[in-house]
């Protein structure tokens, strides 16, 4: 299926687009995602994938604790592709395969670690409620510290951006991958 946006192809692009595309190849090693979508507007893009690359590289988070929340997120969203590229990465991260089944069933998983915990509550708090409690404010705050906790905001917003991204062009997988959020509505 195409997307509703074209996602550029290297040859396709100008200058400016060259330059984005390549810096975003050099940090993720790929450019599966919304990269390619984004980089119809260029300083967005540009803009987008340095921001992202600081939430999902350079956090005060463990890379365990990040997975989780772009997991929530992406369940939240029901983001077929984000979850598909996600799951393996969380799981190699140190995230329980049991949580993550959980999860993608979109039930509430048990955890062995408060700090796995902690962010899965606050994550689920802000996308499912828009308004996160008292008390899970503060635990997050006690487990992750004032920086973790912005941290966190921001890694559950991006992955918000990259999920509306992804679903509203109705981005596919990559050519081969079988998707692994089986019950995903958002498009077909």
């Amino acid at each position: 299926m195409p997307t509703r946006i074209r996602q550029l192809e290297r040859e396709d692009l100008d200058e400016q687009q060259t330059r984005i595309h390549d810096a975003i190849l050099e940090s993720r090693g790929d450019i599966n995602g919304p990269f390619r979508v984004w980089l119809n507007s260029p300083e967005f893009a540009d803009r987008a994938q340095k921001l992202g690359e600081l939430l999902r590289y350079h956090t005060k988070l463990e890379r365990r604790l990040t997975e989780l929340a772009i997991l929530i997120t992406a369940r939240s969203w029901d983001c077929q592709l984000e979850w598909t590229l996600h799951e393996p990465l969380a799981l190699e991260a140190g995230v329980d395969a049991a949580v993550v089944e959980i999860i993608r069933l979109g039930q509430l998983p048990e955890f062995e670690r408060q700090d796995e915990r902690i962010v899965y509550d606050f994550a689920s708090e802000l996308l499912y409620n828009r308004f996160v409690q008292d008390r899970t404010f503060v635990a997050a705050r006690e487990e992750l510290g004032e920086s973790g906790v912005v941290d966190l905001i921001g890694v559950i917003g991006y992955y918000g951006l990259v999920a509306m991204t992804l679903n509203a062009c109705q981005v596919p997988l990559p050519k081969g991958m079988a998707p692994t959020l089986v019950d995903c509505p958002t498009f077909k």
